[in-house]
């Protein structure tokens, strides 16, 4: 494949992935955990650097995941204790992201390791760090890794489905069936930290939160059928993908941040033109009913 098609690939794979678990992060109303998740993974990283002092391996996505679980179960448990929702993610995800930007400042030096990169991400470097795969060949770390995550984010929606579509609309109700709803309430998020851990290095913290919100967004606003739904926010997640790449090539600026402004895009389009829920049909409604 050449070097344009692995960077299409790889950000597809972040698009889809993304735009899958965010439809369930909008109706659950968490679209903040995603910006929590992908700022406070930050620290997981720097804290693997300082244990292994290497930037490469294994170690470094246990570490982030580690720091992703550990978000939701500390916002869940503030929570718990009495804090609203959107107050206990805003104390988790200031304080942890601070903790890692300071250890960065303080303890990391000279590494090639800084805020920037973990914001921003570099994906056009994604070609060139390459692994061997079995029946394949050699492909980009960051494009396996992101197959694995979408395989198992296609499994766990398809295998619970229904749990998640009950858990999500009528908690109480799934609880009195029997559904474990906390236990789906960490799985899920769990599903959340590995795509945006998965994600984080090759596109950084922006792009995660925008794939994860925004197509979901918008989605939100052609249909009401949750299955439709997903279809549609994973194909946005791609177009986006796509779009912002071309863009990119065209002004000559960074790629992540054009697949970021191209979310926006379409959900600017979304917004006005979509059929139900559209500024343009909210328009035209009350002068129909006039006539």
């Amino acid at each position: 494949m050449t070097y344009t098609g692995w960077i299409l690939l790889t950000a597809s794979l972040v698009g889809i992935s993304s735009g899958i678990v965010g439809v369930f992060l909008i109706l659950r109303r968490m679209a903040m955990m995603a910006d929590a998740i992908s700022h406070t993974v930050l620290l997981g990283i720097v804290t693997s650097y300082l244990i292994t002092r290497s930037l490469s391996g294994f170690h470094m996505l246990v570490g982030a995941v580690v720091a992703g679980i550990a978000t939701t179960f500390l916002v869940q448990w503030l929570h718990s204790k009495g804090v609203q929702q959107d107050a206990s993610i805003g104390v988790v995800f200031t304080t942890l992201f601070a903790i890692g930007v300071i250890l960065i400042a303080t303890e990391v030096g000279n590494v090639h390791l800084d805020v920037q990169h973990a914001l921003m991400g570099e994906i056009a470097f994604i070609p060139w760090n390459t692994m061997e795969v079995p029946f394949i060949g050699e492909i980009p770390i960051a494009t396996f890794m992101l197959s694995v995550v979408l395989f198992f984010v296609l499994l766990l929606i398809g295998l619970f489905y229904k749990e998640w579509k009950l858990t999500t609309f009528d908690p109480a109700l799934a609880a009195s069936l029997g559904i474990p709803v906390l236990g789906m309430h960490y799985v899920f998020m769990t599903l959340v930290s590995v795509t945006t851990v998965a994600s984080f290095d090759a596109v950084g913290a922006i792009m995660v939160v925008a794939m994860l919100i925004t197509p979901a967004a918008s989605a939100y606003l052609w249909t009401d059928k949750l299955a439709v739904m997903i279809g549609i926010s994973a194909l946005f997640g791609v177009l986006s993908a796509w779009i912002g790449y071309y863009f990119a090539l065209w002004i000559d600026t960074s790629i992540s941040g054009s697949m970021a402004f191209a979310t926006g895009v379409i959900f600017l389009i979304s917004f006005i033109f979509s059929p139900k829920h559209g500024m343009l049909s909210n328009w035209i409604k009350p002068k129909t009913n006039k006539t």
